[in-house]
């Protein structure tokens, strides 16, 4: 089996981004860096938010903390140690448009980055002046999706590099929230299981296509509240 997780607001119960943003003196951006969220893209007005923190002394060891404090969803580490307990039957990455830094910070500190064999995320760094840079991710044609990352062609493009090397999954499980983690559910076909969270984007878009077109989303659909939903779900299906 293939298990994909979004990162925020599906393995954490925050987005990270604004837990960084939290940060800033007075826990809040200047006005005009917090306008500037509406001209060019999301990636690139995050390069500018980290810009800003980095200029008011945030270093490496201010964002590893910041990122670690971050609270698991409800159920996460229940569905980890399932997860921990049967790594054999499950290959597990991660595809999100948080940043590289952040999430192997806070997995680190979960104690569950071995479970993921591939992390997909936005390059980030530090540079000479001990500043958190960001990249994009790269680019695409996808119309729906934001321009630094279509989660779509990175799971495409994985299942290709997976079949080249032989290997053929089962089943695809595909854990998320956001409308970003929509469009690569559209591709799963109907032997596939889509597990978006309960009252999110994600869940929304599942029900308005089933509304409009009956059948065009051909995965089973399994909304959760707690991880712990998600676990059960595979734990019932591995006894079958």
């Amino acid at each position: 089996y293939l298990l994909v997780f979004d990162f925020d607001e599906t393995i954490v119960d925050e987005n990270s981004d604004d837990s960084v943003v939290g940060a800033a003196p007075g826990g809040a951006l200047p006005a005009p860096l917090q306008q500037s969220l509406n001209s060019g893209s999301y990636n690139e007005y995050m390069q500018r938010v980290l810009a800003f923190l980095g200029d008011q002394g945030l270093r490496v060891g201010d964002f590893k903390a910041i990122y670690e404090k971050i609270p698991l969803s409800p159920g996460m580490p229940e569905l980890f140690q399932f997860l921990s307990k049967n790594h054999e039957l499950f290959e597990i990455i991660l595809i999100s448009d948080a940043n590289m830094f952040g999430i192997e910070a806070k997995l680190r500190a979960a104690g569950v980055h071995s479970l993921f064999r591939k992390i997909f995320s936005n390059p980030s760094s530090f540079d000479k002046r001990g500043y958190l840079t960001l990249g994009p991710y790269h680019s695409h044609k996808c119309l729906d999706c934001p321009a630094n990352m279509c989660k779509r062609k990175i799971l495409t493009e994985y299942l290709a590099e997976r079949a080249q090397e032989e290997v053929e999954f089962e089943r695809v499980f595909y854990v998320g929230d956001g409308a970003n983690d929509f469009c690569p559910s559209v591709t799963l076909t109907s032997a596939d299981v889509a597990f978006p969270r309960k009252g999110y984007p994600m869940h929304r878009m599942t029900q308005e296509t089933e509304q409009k077109q009956p059948g065009a989303f051909q995965a089973t659909v399994v909304p959760w509240e707690s991880a712990t939903e998600v676990a059960q779900y595979l734990q019932e299906l591995l006894k079958k």
